[in-house]
């Protein structure tokens, strides 16, 4: 059993690892100015709700008998980081230096949670961890997101060259799953799906992605928390199944019982310079197999399967808005 503390253990991945961690029998401190999902109980977890900016409010549960910290608190999701960059920088970027300083001073393992978006739109994929990032004009909302999760890992790396600390990076790739805000291009189909909608499709849905089914992300996460060979490294976390995203919606309209009919969306149109899709984001997973003994092993339409059936059975879910770009 570990003492453990999950920043931004309310949101969606943060939530399925709050539970992962429980099940396994650690004493789970959770650090969010948000609350749990409705279909998770607080069983023996502690939640305290704060700023992640604040440094004091992070330093009340991040105390010297803290073993691991799991910072996964940020602002996530194209139409938050479009309409909120400033604190899209803040908290990704103060919020990381709080949890760092902190682990610094009492001795905690501290797992980074990243995301694909740190290589923009470097077109030669895949993508080892060290690929290099090709991003567009600071003018453009859609890199401030890239951005700011770049430098909270090069805090990171910094802090592990400097100090000594014992720090791990995982990288994202399109995790999807039950308790996602539909906002994102699975959790919204499957939303819209549910409700009788039919799909939206932006740029005609070719790009393509690698869902990685939540649960597999949970599962690297903690190995990346528990593995001594882990410390100072960075890690992508994502499957090796690339799929058009028109693909993954036409599996949802399939496994849900709806009609493919789709919403075509130009998004130059609609948004301009302010947004810039990424044709492909697949990831080289080979570092991660290898030290943490890690794949990814859900396949989209067994993960596909698993959420429509949550989405099913928490009404509570369907009646959130949609919102976002996929």
């Amino acid at each position: 059993m570990a003492k453990v503390v999950v920043t931004g253990g309310c949101g969606f991945v943060g939530s399925h690892l709050v539970s992962r961690l429980v099940e396994r029998g650690d004493e789970v401190t959770v650090f969010d100015g948000g609350s749990p999902p409705p279909d998770q109980g607080p069983g023996d977890t502690r939640y305290v709700a704060g700023d992640i900016r604040d440094r004091a409010q992070v330093a009340q549960v991040m105390t010297p008998d803290v073993d691991v910290v799991y910072h996964l608190a940020a602002v996530v999701g194209v139409d938050r980081y479009l309409d909120r960059p400033l604190d899209v920088i803040d908290i990704n970027l103060l919020g990381t230096r709080n949890v760092l300083d902190l682990a610094n001073e009492t001795g905690a393992k501290v797992v980074v949670a990243s995301t694909s978006e740190v290589f923009g739109k470097n077109p030669a994929v895949p993508w080892s961890e060290d690929a290099d990032r090709v991003l567009g004009s600071t003018a453009t909302e859609r890199w401030s997101y890239s951005s700011s999760k770049a430098l909270a890992e090069h805090l990171t790396f910094g802090f592990v060259r400097a100090y000594g600390l014992r720090a791990t990076i995982v990288r994202y790739f399109n995790v999807y799953g039950p308790r996602q805000r539909p906002a994102f291009v699975v959790s919204r189909s499957i939303h819209r799906a549910l409700r009788g909608l039919a799909p939206v499709v932006y740029d005609e849905g070719g790009q393509t992605r690698c869902f990685t089914f939540v649960d597999d992300a949970i599962t690297a996460t903690i190995l990346a928390a528990t593995s001594p060979k882990a410390d100072g490294e960075c890690f992508n976390i994502g499957s090796s199944d690339e799929t058009p995203v028109r693909r993954a919606i036409e599996l949802v309209a399939e496994l849900t019982g709806v009609e493919p009919d789709v919403i075509p969306v130009d998004m130059e149109e609609r948004l301009g310079n302010s947004y810039q899709d990424l044709r492909r984001r697949v990831p080289d997973a080979r570092k991660a197999a290898a030290v943490l003994g890690w794949r990814s092993t859900t396949s989209l339409r067994d993960g596909l399967g698993a959420t429509i059936a949550w989405a099913r059975a928490n009404p509570w879910w369907l009646a959130q808005p949609e919102s976002g770009q996929s």
